[in-house]
């Protein structure tokens, strides 16, 4: 059994061999990955363990190109602007914390606040729609895919 620390720099585990060894054939991983055996060592790549090279006759998957990943960028954007002050945004990015403050500021202290607090979060919303949209898809993944940027 291994550890491993993502490209989000967080660290996974316990993980098998045969389950790293399927993660690098898919793609998900590279020979810089970071590894350590679970009963304990040092962070090396993956290129340090010959036992989890990509399994023989399997061609590695090729990475997600970015306009595959950036797939949520226009629908994201456009609930931003639309349905902003719902939180509808957030929640197609799998941001559900912040979706469910965006929702619950916005329906409940709108209520307390005659309104103005849902205004506000549409504003904000309206803002982080149009930052979406006029981001280039590198820029999105690289932004709110990858380092999973959350607010503005």
């Amino acid at each position: 059994m291994y550890k491993i620390i993502g490209a989000d720099g967080k660290e996974y585990g316990p993980v098998n061999a045969e389950q790293l060894r399927q993660w690098l054939n898919e793609g998900r991983l590279n020979q810089q990955t970071r590894v350590m055996p679970e009963s304990g060592g040092n962070w090396s790549p993956l290129s340090a363990y010959p036992e989890l090279s990509p399994s023989p006759g399997v061609p590695p998957m090729p990475p997600p190109r970015t306009s595959d990943r950036a797939s949520n960028k226009i629908a994201s954007g456009v609930c931003g602007i639309l349905l902003g002050c719902l939180g509808v945004h957030k929640f197609i990015l799998g941001y559900t914390g912040a979706g469910l403050i965006m929702l619950l500021v916005s329906v409940v202290g709108g209520i307390l606040t005659c309104g103005i607090s849902t205004l506000v979060i549409a504003i904000i919303g309206l803002i982080e729609g149009i930052l979406y949209l006029t981001k280039s898809d590198e820029d999105f993944v690289r932004i709110y895919v990858d380092g999973r940027k959350e607010w503005f």
